[in-house]
């Protein structure tokens, strides 16, 4: 275990109520005991953690380990009373179905290394799986070293007996005896030597014992945090709330109704799924929230968070031009947004004019404020407290966060499909219901979001004619220089000065364009730095208005 594990691991004490870890030569396991408790299914592999991934190699390292008594690392058990719904196999063994006995030790940490251990061993369960690192041999003939080891995986065309002995036999008597036969009596002590070190070894352990889920998914978060970050919603998968109710295929089927309106993509960010779950149930979406859940709730509540999130997506789309997931700055706004449209039944929420207009600026005041960046529990639980009042009251504080903006943000950030300013100013210009650059038609912004791609926008000074006046590439990509302008126009328009494309642009929609652009007349004037100062405060002042 990594110095990072050891410490998250040793945090939890011993307190009246919280989880309990205990450790020292009392909590170690022998490699015996492992396997009993392996095949008896007091030890069992909750679904939530991965599969086995180590090769050949590591699992003979660890042999090396384990014979030369180098530290290894605890096995990390969650002692509880009640048997989940769900469970992995031990790598790639089918673990006999035996009524285990009570409590269960379920494995949250040390998974790789007890799969070694019980593979390489134990000697009853026939992989049902390619497992050819099970077969790990010790090297007769291989000088006593501290830092090479002494254990080998051999292909099966490599094994020489004379040479080589398959140490899963250590535990099985009479596997050992036959192994053995044929050994000269040097060879012969040397083996009894090593299998006496793996039958006195004993391998620690710290215990979680508790029957707090919310706990025991704080504590796998943390000895996993180095490694594989915790997925939520495999864990809450493996606690399913009941036989008859999936809530993979509830997500799904949420997931293929808001698809024609381009959100099929929320599916796969099941961790914000569960979040719109945890704030409508639990009026709260920290992790303690989630794993607090009860399945009944859940169950009984489902309809209405399918609603809240349907109505929040309605929400975004009619009022804000947001037609993907992917165009909000912050997929975290979806959540109190869901809270606020959240109703049981099929009667959706009346918002009335003051309503939309409070969860308008905030929404703008989130987007401008990077309120999301940083502290996102603590806010999203004071936008969930605020969205019910404004919900059941017609008014709140929802939007009363201090949030402003000014030219700088406009014209010293540059333009990054993906990013949150980026996002934010595509929103912005997409508000203002631009038109085409050439005709001066509507542009059609459903296809334009919805592709989100850099095709769509493009610079109001070309970069071909800024660099040929020596602008610098982060001041040509700044975003006061973009506009929402299709491939198509850019290519008609072409590389040229403003001045000189005003031309191909209708000559009786210049001003309307340029209205919906948020763009200032000065862009003809082919200034640069001028026209820059000057968009950026166009943009500032249009933004602070959405927010004011």
């Amino acid at each position: 275990m990594s110095a990072g594990r050891q410490r998250a691991a040793e945090c939890h004490t011993a307190t009246p109520g919280s989880v309990s870890t205990s450790t020292g030569e009392n909590m170690a396991l022998t490699i015996r005991k492992i396997l009993e408790n392996v095949q008896s299914g007091t030890i069992r592999i909750p679904a939530f953690q991965r599969g086995f991934v180590w090769d050949a190699e590591r699992v003979a390292y660890l042999m090396d380990s384990i014979y030369k008594g180098y530290p290894f690392g605890a096995l990390i058990l969650w002692r509880t009373k009640e048997k989940l719904v769900h469970e992995r196999q031990l790598g790639p063994f089918q673990l006999p179905e035996v009524e285990p006995d009570y409590p269960i030790d379920y494995v949250l940490d040390g998974q790789q290394r007890l799969t070694s251990i019980f593979g390489v061993f134990q000697t009853e369960l026939t992989a049902v799986e390619d497992a050819p690192w099970t077969g790990i041999y010790f090297d007769m003939s291989a000088e006593a070293d501290l830092q090479e080891s002494q254990f080998i995986c051999p292909s099966s065309e490599d094994i020489d007996l004379a040479r080589h002995f398959p140490i899963g036999t250590f535990f099985d008597v009479t596997a050992y005896r036959k192994a053995t036969a044929d050994l000269p009596a040097d060879r012969a002590e040397l083996i009894d030597k090593v299998q006496s070190v793996f039958k006195e070894a004993t391998i620690p352990t710290q215990e979680v014992a508790t029957e707090d889920r919310a706990r025991v998914a704080i504590v796998f978060e943390r000895v996993n945090r180095l490694g594989v970050e915790l997925d939520t919603f495999q864990l809450l998968s493996a606690w399913t709330w009941s036989e008859d109710f999936d809530l993979q295929e509830r997500i799904r089927g949420l997931a293929e109704d808001v698809a024609p309106h381009g959100f099929g993509d929320i599916s796969q960010d099941t961790n914000l799924i569960l979040r719109c779950c945890a704030a409508v149930v639990a009026e709260d979406a920290s992790p303690a929230a989630l794993m607090g859940l009860k399945g009944a709730d859940v169950r009984a509540r489902f309809d209405e968070i399918e609603n809240g999130v349907k109505g929040a997506i309605d929400f975004l789309r009619k009022n804000l031009r947001v037609h993907r997931l992917i165009n909000l700055p912050y997929s975290a706004l979806l959540v109190p947004l869901a809270v606020f449209f959240a109703t049981p039944g099929s009667k959706g929420v009346d918002v009335s004019t003051a309503q939309r207009e409070s969860l308008e600026r905030w929404f703008w005041k989130a987007c401008f404020s990077r309120r999301f960046s940083a502290g996102v529990l603590r806010n999203l639980k004071r936008d969930i407290d605020e969205m019910i009042s404004l919900r059941k009251n017609g008014a709140s504080a929802l939007d009363k966060i201090a949030a402003s903006t000014d030219a700088e943000y406009f014209a010293d950030q540059s333009f990054t499909i993906g990013t949150v300013h980026t996002k934010t100013l595509i929103l912005l210009l997409a508000n203002k219901d631009p038109k085409s650059f050439v005709s001066g038609a509507g542009v059609d912004l459903g296809p334009v979001l919805q592709a989100y791609n850099r095709e769509e926008f493009h610079h109001l000074m070309p970069r071909s004619f800024l660099k040929k006046k020596g602008i610098s590439t982060s001041d040509i990509n700044s975003l006061a220089n973009f506009a929402i302008i299709s491939a198509q126009d850019n290519k008609r328009l072409g590389g040229v000065a403003p001045s000189v494309y005003k031309k191909k642009m209708d000559v009786g929609s210049v001003d309307a364009i340029l209205e919906a652009a948020l763009c200032p007349h000065s862009l003809f004037d082919d200034d640069f730095h001028t026209f820059i100062e000057a968009r950026a405060r166009t943009l500032a002042d249009y933004a602070n208005k959405k927010m004011a």
